[in-house]
């Protein structure tokens, strides 16, 4: 799997920026939560935080490769483009592309594992700002952010949102 060019890994080397993980079991098969993820036009339905999500470039299967986000997250608001690198219905990771005012770093992904009765979705986040900011309070915010992304996707998959609707 390759993001931006490079190749992608599960897990970052250290840098600044901490990074934050969580997880959660989705009662759907694996590729009903991946469609979700995959339809961006629909995060800010169930991301409060993404106002809205422009997809600019595919891959050669179609998925999107380069997408345009808007962020909403309080004291946080900015514009970036994240580039994606897509591994089947396994495993989606992402990279700051074009970094925003505020956001200087932003790697993560989700990475889904099948379960009795459903999807494990490991999401892990690297987020660092521009502004001066506790590390305490950083990570409090990334968790939130996992948090409240992983219970969206989960409400969402299992409402069948991956249809489109």
């Amino acid at each position: 799997m390759t993001v931006g060019g490079d190749v992608a890994r599960w897990r970052y080397a250290p840098s600044m920026a901490n990074q934050t993980s969580a997880s959660i079991v989705v009662a759907v098969p694996r590729a009903d939560v991946m469609a979700v993820i995959e339809d961006f036009a629909a995060y800010p339905q169930w991301i409060s935080a993404i106002r809205s999500a422009e997809v600019l470039e595919f891959d050669d299967s179609g998925r999107a490769s380069r997408v345009r986000l808007q962020l909403d997250a309080g004291v946080v608001k900015d514009s970036f483009v994240l580039s994606y690198g897509w591994d089947g219905n396994t495993a989606v990771r992402w990279n700051l592309a074009e970094p925003g005012l505020v956001i200087s770093v932003m790697n993560g992904g989700y990475l889904l594992a099948d379960t009795d009765g459903g999807t494990e979705v490991t999401y892990d986040l690297t987020v660092d700002v521009r502004i001066p900011m506790l590390g305490m309070l950083k990570r409090r915010a990334e968790k939130a952010v996992i948090d409240t992304a992983l219970k969206g996707l989960k409400n969402r998959a299992e409402a069948g949102g991956g249809d489109g609707t």
